[in-house]
C-alpha cells in the first residue's frame, strides 16, 4: 500500500481585506464628480477677479474623486501601490490637500 499524497500546502493567508461599499469614500468621490460637472471652477483660482486654471488643484480632486470612487464602489487592488493610492486614506489626504491648496490655510 502506498501512502496518499499530502495535499498542497495551502497559501499564506493575505492580510484580511474587507470589500464591499464604503460610504464616506463614495460620497466624496460622488460630490467632486458632480460638483465640478455643475461648476467648472471648482478646479480654477481667481485672482483679481480673473480665473485660471490650477493644474495642481485639480490634480489633487481628480485623485481624491478616483480614490473616492474606487474604494467606495468597493475595488482594491492587489499590488501595494495602488492598493494605497485608491484608498479611504489617499482619498482623505488628497481632499485635505485641495483644501490647503484652494483656500491656503
Amino acid at each position: 500500500m502506498s501512502a496518499a499524497p499530502s495535499p498542497a500546502p495551502s497559501p499564506a493567508p493575505e492580510r484580511e481585506r474587507v470589500e464591499g461599499l464604503h460610504w464616506p469614500s463614495l460620497l466624496v468621490g460622488l460630490a467632486i464628480m458632480i460638483g465640478g460637472s455643475i461648476y467648472p471652477l471648482i478646479f480654477a483660482r481667481t485672482q483679481e477677479g480673473n480665473a485660471h486654471a490650477d493644474h495642481v488643484l485639480a490634480l489633487l480632486l481628480f485623485w481624491a474623486m478616483s480614490a473616492g470612487i474606487v474604494r467606495g464602489v468597493g475595488f482594491i487592488p492587489r499590488a501595494r501601490l495602488w492598493r494605497w493610492l485608491f484608498s479611504g486614506a489617499a482619498c482623505a489626504l488628497a481632499l485635505a490637500l485641495a483644501a490647503l491648496r484652494r483656500f491656503g490655510f
